[in-house]
């Protein structure tokens, strides 16, 4: 028996239920509310206005980028404060060291053990990385995976090609950056939401 839950607030923010519902997802247009699930520790993201594929799969079909999303922003904030080379570095240096865990890590592993239950080949879902990263970076992100014991179906190094007609090719329903740059770019062609986490979106001052 399929058992229907839902919260009415009077327009008080939700975030603080995740947890209780066993929430692995918390979408919501307030960005408010989403840097809340955040801090509590699930994945959250902002939902904008998109375009849905014209061409929907009988499979759900998500899409991640990587740093400050399904892993942490260390070497994001690299990237980010000593410019591209100095990523690049840090990444051949700390080749054989995985990265750090992200917000959207324990969503990703709730659709990997989904997808457990069913023959690849059949799998109601598939997932794909798509990530600016390029050779050598790419060699951390296959280590962690695996180091996760967590699956994804696609990886995409991008090597800072728009992602747009990417996700649009691998038919994605919705897809997750942090970057807003990234996500207006998707959300010409694809449903996408904003992970308002790390070195590119500092808390707003009070």
């Amino acid at each position: 028996m399929i058992s229907c839950r839902a919260a009415f607030t009077n327009g008080a923010p939700t975030a603080s239920y995740a947890h209780p519902f066993g929430a692995n997802l918390f979408l919501s247009a307030n960005v408010d509310d989403v840097r809340r699930a955040l801090t509590a520790g699930v994945a959250a993201a902002t939902i904008l206005p998109s375009k849905a594929p014209e061409l929907p799969s009988e499979q759900l079909r998500i899409a991640f980028d990587g740093d400050a999303v399904i892993f942490g922003d260390d070497s994001e904030r690299v990237s980010h404060h000593d410019g591209i080379e100095a990523f690049h570095k840090n990444e051949i240096e700390r080749v054989n060291e995985p990265l750090a865990v992200g917000p959207f890590r324990s969503f990703l592993e709730a659709l990997h053990r989904i997808q457990d239950a069913f023959p690849i080949e059949n799998s109601p879902i598939r997932t794909a990385l798509v990530t600016a990263r390029s050779a050598p970076a790419h060699k951390r992100v296959i280590l962690t995976l695996r180091n996760w014991g967590v699956r994804l179906d696609e990886a995409l190094f991008l090597g800072g090609r728009s992602k747009g007609p990417f996700l649009e090719a691998f038919g994605a329903d919705i897809f997750f950056d942090d970057s807003m740059l990234n996500i207006e770019s998707a959300r010409q062609h694809v449903a996408s939401g904003h992970v308002p986490h790390g070195v590119h979106n500092p808390a707003p001052r009070n």
